[in-house]
């Protein structure tokens, strides 16, 4: 039991870094957006979302109970999946090359994945 619990921990250790790595990731292309009102609008929705889900996630293990933590999980797979959406128009919009959101985009996937199979665990929906 000690072993499993000790790996829980610092799955959650990395999981905590990563979305805030990946928040990082989305301030410095906010920073390098242009000042066209489609970039910054776009952009800042990207902001608002990509900097939500390592908070989130944070305030779900800080969760008092499965359900609360499970919720907050949910609202962290809500802003990862919405956050791909603003990376995706970006894109598509031609206002941030293809290429350089890649990594970004890369992450936002592997994110979602992680946590819906989190909520699936959770969820006793394996």
């Amino acid at each position: 039991m000690q072993n499993a619990e000790c790996r829980m921990q610092n799955e959650d250790k990395d999981l905590r870094q990563r979305t805030k790595m990946d928040a990082r990731r989305v301030i410095r292309l906010y920073s390098a957006l242009p000042k066209s009102t489609v970039a910054q609008v776009l952009g800042k929705q990207l902001l608002r979302s990509g900097t939500s889900v390592g908070a989130n996630y944070r305030e779900a293990n800080r969760a008092r109970s499965k359900a609360e933590f499970l919720a907050k999980l949910g609202d962290c797979l809500k802003e990862a999946a919405e956050s791909e959406y603003w990376i995706e128009l970006l894109g598509d919009e031609a206002v941030v090359p293809a290429k350089r959101l890649a990594p970004l985009l890369d992450e936002t996937g592997q994110l979602i994945a992680i946590f819906v199979t989190i909520l699936k665990k959770g969820r006793g929906n394996e």
